[in-house]
């Protein structure tokens, strides 16, 4: 019994303790979520909720998932927006991942706890992880991107540490036991279904492989390398078999979306053989960080912080403003653009941390070399990414040439790899210097690695004034009689403050370190200070963007209440749509009430991208007729409803078969058609359909019921005809039935459907069942059942089975 206790108490305590700590730490921060009963303002989260409601409604209504959804963009696959997989059993894990914390809390939870297994893994003693998963969480990203909703980003930065942690542990020891955890932690990272995150992980894992690769053919074990990679390549597929629904349906959709390519012969200004298979090229970087921008990983405020800062009352803007007679009380909560960089908008620096860029160049020269190489060489290269268009030779280059990539937009998130690799090799540089055997002229690499990053902090706080903090947006701001140049001055000050700021961290831990050389301090003292230093650092940062303001009670109850306009339309219970004219293609508030016109999403359907553009953003009303648009919201409060004149209903029949030989005649058609009379085909896709004449007379269509991925219409067609359909046009999944048999169906109008019907009294069905769905969800079943036996196995026989550490 005794020796039971002392193992709990070496083994399991200490970590059941750091758990209790991680939930504290979360608690404190999130205060307003637990003690006050606030959620976070999350724009993209009431945008998604808004898009999602139909789905959720159906879900909830019938137990089935709407694949479907008429609530954005007059229609698009639910795929990316909320689809449920009931193949993918490891959702159940997730739940228990989050420890009953609610959501953005729960986050922050699974990311402190994810890296904390990590450092386990590596070696390192309780304590020193819990500064290494401090150290990776509290980065400043990860609560930027909490404040402007980006939840599945959050989960997948989250579980990414448990597919680094088992990589390392399988060809360090214990293949089997690295393998599962592998495979356990890459499964969870890709069931939240951000791609652009797995992209640069595994960035990160081919350039760990490379150099492996290197030392052990150098060591004459590359059989044995081989045989672990294998290992970790069958984990792997079944990781990505747990999620294959998910990926193929994403995939099938990516085709057909704007991430695929255009039809056009003339995209952006471009000839149709320049024309990619990806997003356009000047919107995929229009976030790119500037290369002189990266010190904000050092120094927060190098580049003033978010595009819209609070106003100090000690800052000379405020005080400029004062003195021209600006009423105090109208600058209370008022904010200024002090971001100075190139990027459209940014919600806050990427800081790393000024001791974790101290401990990070420590780390180059106290770390094994194959350990420095590959967490430099992944750094670099996330830094040159992140630069995109201010680094054109080589980021153009990856765009247009390397597979996949130019799916992804915001190229700056590519930081996302140096925040794995600066605090890996950050927090194993200073388990070297605590845990490890002495390092030889420690005390001369502490105070290099103090030169180097507090150094550059030095000059910025001297040299301050070197640089012109000049911004793109400034001459607008002159234009409206903004204090310029106390904006700049502010710029300047807020620069050598934080550079200022950053130094002194540095020096603090920098001199913890020389003194445990001396000691001086205790191994325990020594993390205990560096990890509390690095913890203030952070979170005091992670405040200026992520704080108690950003929360309120009831916001998710209070956006989606319907105005007097929404309550007006909804007295109509017909199926039609709605445009609301205010800003209808970056906001889904519209789509949780009604049939949408717009919409909010990263992924429109390209060809539905091209008709906004053309035509209902040039103000097209034989094309917002063509979709079922029956009311307008107007934003205006004395008409805040109109209806739109001229709407033609679910469906009409048409006299005359246009025809044109490419989408782009198709496309342009569309400005010179009636579209009660005429429908619009290319008859180069669809050669079956015959360009002719249709008597329309005495015949009608009515849509009699309506479900997502469902749609049932009885016709009566007094002679054979052509029926449009107001609905989107997507081959991949859409069947249409005529009196119960599969007839085909062909695209009009350059996105609705249309057929062919004969003579005399119908049924008219259109079903939704995409194969990619069905496929999925059966390769996601077979999947999960094979790696919950295969983790089981590896597991057991990992344990009786344990190997040498690879030295």
């Amino acid at each position: 019994m005794a020796t039971s206790k002392i193992d709990f108490n070496r083994h399991v305590l200490p970590h059941l303790l750091v758990l209790l700590f991680f939930v504290l730490l979360v608690v404190a921060y999130f205060s307003p979520i637990f003690f006050d009963g606030k959620t976070l303002i999350q724009h993209d989260v009431v945008q998604f909720q808004g898009g999602a409601k139909e789905i959720a409604d159906y879900r909830a209504k019938t137990g089935e998932e709407a694949l479907w959804t008429n609530s954005m963009f007059s229609g698009m696959p639910a795929y990316l927006i909320s689809v449920q997989f009931s193949g993918d059993l490891f959702r159940f894990v997730h739940d228990i991942f989050t420890a009953g914390l609610p959501l953005v809390a729960s986050n922050i939870f699974i990311t402190l706890l994810c890296a904390y297994v990590m450092f386990v893994v590596m070696g390192l003693r309780p304590m020193l992880a819990v500064v290494g998963a401090i150290a990776y969480t509290f980065v400043s990203y990860n609560f930027a991107i909490l404040e402007a909703g980006h939840n599945t980003k959050s989960l997948a930065i989250a579980y990414l540490p448990l597919a680094l942690g088992g990589l390392w542990y399988t060809y360090r020891k214990n293949i089997w036991l690295g393998a599962a955890l592998f495979a356990f932690g890459l499964t969870m990272h890709i069931r939240m279904n951000h791609l652009q995150i797995t992209y640069y992980l595994l960035f990160i894992v081919l350039i760990f492989g490379l150099v492996e690769l290197i030392m052990w053919a150098k060591e004459g074990r590359i059989a044995d390398f081989f045989k672990r990679t294998l290992i970790l390549a069958i984990g792997a597929a079944l990781a990505a078999g747990v999620s294959f629904g998910r990926i193929y349906t994403t995939a099938e959709y990516g085709k057909y979306s704007i991430r695929g390519a255009s039809e056009l012969t003339e995209a952006n200004g471009t000839t149709k053989t320049d024309v990619g298979t990806g997003l356009d090229r000047e919107y995929a970087f229009q976030w790119s960080y500037g290369i002189s921008e990266t010190m904000t990983l050092l120094v927060p405020n190098f580049y003033g912080g978010a595009s819209q800062g609070p106003l100090e009352k000690d800052s000379e803007t405020y005080k400029t403003l004062v003195r021209s007679g600006v009423p105090e009380g109208q600058l209370q909560n008022a904010s200024m653009p002090f971001y100075w960089g190139d990027q459209s908008f940014v919600g806050g620096p990427v800081y790393m941390g000024a001791i974790i860029c101290f401990l990070f160049v420590l780390g180059l020269m106290v770390t094994p070399r194959r350990l420095w190489i590959w967490l430099l060489s992944a750094t670099i290269l996330s830094f040159v990414l992140s630069w995109g268009k201010n680094f054109e030779a080589f980021n153009y280059f990856m765009f247009d040439y390397f597979p996949g990539y130019n799916k992804f937009r915001a190229v700056s998130m590519a930081l996302v790899i140096a925040q794995v690799t600066m605090v890996l090799l950050a927090v194993l540089a200073l388990c070297r210097v605590i845990q490890d055997e002495l390092i030889e002229n420690l005390q001369k690499k502490i105070l290099i690695a103090l030169g180097v990053t507090g150094g550059i902090c030095l000059l910025l706080v001297l040299f301050s004034g070197m640089f012109d903090y000049v911004a793109p947006v400034d001459e607008q701001l002159a234009q409206y009689q903004y204090p310029v140049d106390a904006i700049r001055a502010d710029r300047e000050s807020m620069l050598r403050g934080d550079a200022l700021r950053s130094l002194i961290f540095i020096l603090l831990a920098a001199g913890a370190l020389y003194l445990y050389t001396k000691q001086k301090l205790s191994s325990f003292v020594t993390t205990a200070v560096v990890g509390a230093l690095i913890l203030i650092d952070l979170w005091t940062v992670d405040k200026r963007y992520l704080n108690n303001n950003d929360f309120e009670k009831n916001y998710q109850a209070g956006y989606f209440q319907p105005t007097p306009a929404d309550l007006a339309i909804l007295q109509d219970t017909t199926n039609y749509r709605v445009y609301n004219v205010a800003n209808p293609f970056n906001d889904a508030r519209t789509s949780y009430f009604h049939k949408s016109i717009g919409g909010y999403h990263g992924a429109k359907l390209r060809r539905y991208q091209d008709v906004i553009e053309h035509h209902i953003s040039q103000g097209n009303m034989d094309v917002l007729n063509m979709l079922n648009a029956k009311y307008a919201i107007t934003g205006k409060q004395e008409q805040p409803v109109q209806m739109i004149p001229g709407n033609l209903g679910n469906a009409w029949f048409i006299q005359t078969v246009r025809p044109v030989d490419s989408p782009d005649e198709e496309l342009s058609a569309l400005s010179t058609f009636d579209p009660a009379t005429e429908a619009i085909v290319d008859i180069e896709k669809f050669p079956n359909v015959k360009p002719q004449t249709y008597p329309a007379e005495g015949s009608s269509i009515q849509l009699v019921k309506y479900e997502p991925n469902y749609l049932k219409y009885t016709a009566n067609a007094a002679q054979a005809g052509v029926v449009v359909f107001s609905e989107i046009y997507y081959k991949d999944g859409w069947q249409a039935y005529l009196n119960g048999q599969p007839v085909d169906h062909f695209r009009a109008n350059y996105i609705l459907r249309a057929m062919e019907v004969p003579a005399g009294q119908h049924t008219i069905e259109f079903r939704f069942e995409p194969k990619e769905y069905s496929l999925g969800n059966t390769v996601a079943w077979i999947s999960s059942i094979l790696l919950l036996i295969g983790l089981a196995g590896a597991v057991v026989y990992g344990f009786r089975h344990k190997r040498e550490a690879v030295k």
